[in-house]
């Protein structure tokens, strides 16, 4: 018979590896984009709109995703949605590489979508239940977990452009990859009964819910905005050659890696309250010297800093929304789908202001954005009795 403490690291171990899937299929789609454009002959607009229809089913499925694991598991929606992945890619890659139909590989990104948001909300779940039961911070290594699968499956596209492997054969074994999740979920954590009786009243009526979504939301616009615009803000802004437009994001994930690694100590140690306030200070101070640094040091010390600063954010969030285990699917669902709007919004928002005023000024948005982030951070403050310290 198992010990209860090995149940609780079978369950870690199943969650870090769902993490790192989750990160694995992301980066295998968006790495092949200018294939999916030159197989249906797109322009940047054109394909921007057909990327939207990604976004657009996970932010559908997001609010479902709670209600859903309220009814079965989180188990069972990690399984549904890493099946929709698996069978999403595959579909996306037939209609961009061999029948050049746009409809079909909106559909094949459409169903993609809906399988990330749900996979998204689920796993989240399941990391702070897994947190809780070890009784100290472990969600931003599960966010870590999933950079992790980002940067290898960044490596293996590489691989596979350079070896003129069709996209139709790479999405296929990223869908396969997906699979992977049927296996991991089976020493997930069981639920108790009542984790999944019906909540009295929609946690999109509570207050604190909906202050720790909009705290999420900074971060993630925080992060994401690196994610699409650090590499041209460097290169339009200081002039930079494109390699090192190139080395400032990878210096970027590095840092916020690093952050999510080694942000849990210092979570358990002072409280998530001052730690995401002196973050949200990190990345204001990165971001500044960023666009304002005289010297090229000083612009990559900035780097540096808003990585760092933009680490325990959104997996904080996420354990802040599930403080409740009775409430915590509908809570993470309503934060999470709150967070996203930001990885949806985001970057035309800032490709807009950077029509106006330029690439690398326009993440003065951003740092605007994190002032009064900083007091709202406050939100995410632990249950009484389980403050750090």
């Amino acid at each position: 018979m198992r010990t209860p403490e090995a149940t609780t690291v079978s369950a870690r171990n199943a969650v870090a590896v769902v993490f790192v899937l989750n990160g694995f299929c992301f980066a295998s789609l968006f790495s092949r984009v200018p294939d999916l454009r030159s197989g249906l002959g797109l322009g940047n607009g054109a394909l921007g709109l057909l990327l939207l229809t990604g976004a657009l089913g996970s932010v559908l499925a997001l609010p479902a995703a709670g209600t859903l694991i309220r009814r079965t598991s989180a188990a069972a929606v990690v399984r549904a949605g890493g099946v929709a992945v698996a069978v999403g890619l595959p579909v996306a890659a037939l209609g961009a590489a061999l029948l050049a139909s746009v409809p079909l590989t909106a559909v094949g990104l459409f169903v993609y979508g809906v399988g990330v948001g749900i996979w998204d909300v689920a796993m989240n779940v399941e990391g702070a239940a897994v947190e809780v039961r070890l009784g100290r911070a472990i969600m931003p290594r599960f966010h870590a977990g999933f950079s992790l699968g980002s940067v290898v499956g960044d490596g293996v596209a590489v691989v596979m452009t350079a070896a003129s492997v069709p996209l139709l054969a790479h999405y296929g074994l990223a869908g396969l990859a997906a699979l992977g999740v049927l296996g991991a979920t089976r020493t997930f954590l069981s639920a108790e009964p009542e984790e999944h009786a019906a909540p009295a009243r929609s946690a999109w009526l509570e207050p604190r819910t909906l202050a720790v979504g909009l705290m999420v939301l900074a971060f993630a616009l925080t992060e994401g905005s690196a994610n699409d615009w650090l590499a041209l803000a460097l290169i339009d802004g200081h002039d930079a050659p494109q390699w090192v437009g190139t080395a400032g994001f990878a210096a970027f994930v590095t840092a916020m890696t690093v952050g999510r690694m080694t942000g849990t100590s210092l979570l358990d140690r002072y409280g998530r309250a001052p730690v995401l306030r002196a973050t949200a200070v990190l990345a204001l101070a990165g971001l500044l010297l960023l666009v304002l640094g005289p010297h090229p040091v000083l612009v990559g010390l900035g780097v540096v800093l808003w990585g760092l600063g933009a680490s325990l954010g959104f997996p904080v969030g996420m354990s802040a929304g599930a403080d409740d285990p009775v409430r915590a699917a509908a809570r993470v669902s309503v934060v999470s789908t709150i967070g996203y709007v930001a990885f949806l919004a985001g970057p035309p928002v800032l490709g807009f202001v950077g029509d106006l005023v330029g690439t690398l000024e326009s993440l003065i948005v951003v740092a605007v954005l994190l002032v009064p982030t900083v007091l709202l951070v406050s939100v995410a403050r632990e249950p009484a009795g389980v403050e750090g310290g």
